[in-house]
């Protein structure tokens, strides 16, 4: 397990379009993705234990941002035979486990979380209604502990954006596990 941070992405970035599929099958773009006031895309997997710790989180904040009509789309980049936790068929799994009510989709060839820059997982960007970068960085201050939380930076960025207050411009990096890239195959 490799652990990297995200790297820096200048606020005010286009969101990379992107269309992938879900474990299911079901095709997505991520254009049609947009609530009302942005779009929350977190690149994450079933395996990483930061990913793991924050995905209970993710669950919520979804849910909190559905009611700033904000949308929210989980991203896979770890489809990798060595990774098989974070397989299809596993995601499968933790969407009936947690109960995810977002798209949590499959990106199989990298190409999304490469168009991204995503270095880690959970690597989180929030999107406002123009498909403008407002916040990259983490969910709250102790991925390892909830209980120990004192600041829920993401909560705050998003209460922030839909207020029509200024994003806070410290931000500080989401970390996890590198994203499992794929080689290139030789030709």
């Amino acid at each position: 397990m490799a652990l990297l941070e995200s790297i820096l992405i200048p606020l005010g970035a286009p969101m990379p379009n992107f269309k992938l599929k879900d474990p299911f099958g079901k095709e997505c773009e991520g254009g049609e993705l947009y609530g009302d006031r942005g779009l929350l895309v977190i690149f994450t997997c079933n395996h990483c234990p930061y990913a793991i710790a924050v995905w209970p989180r993710v669950v919520r904040l979804a849910k909190y941002a559905q009611g700033m009509r904000i949308n929210t789309v989980a991203i896979n980049p770890n489809i990798h035979p060595d990774y098989p936790d974070d397989s299809s068929e596993n995601m499968k799994k933790k969407i009936k486990e947690l109960e995810v009510d977002f798209p949590y989709l499959v990106d199989e060839s990298q190409k999304t979380a490469k168009s991204f820059k995503a270095q880690c997982t959970p690597d989180i960007y929030l999107f406002d209604k123009n498909k403008k970068l407002v916040y990259h960085g983490r969910i709250d201050d102790n991925w390892q502990d909830e209980s120990k939380v004192t600041r829920e930076e993401l909560k705050e960025a998003m209460n922030a954006y839909v207020s029509g207050l200024e994003v806070s411009k410290k931000q500080y990096p989401s970390m996890g596990c590198s994203i499992k890239w794929l080689k290139a195959k030789a030709i």
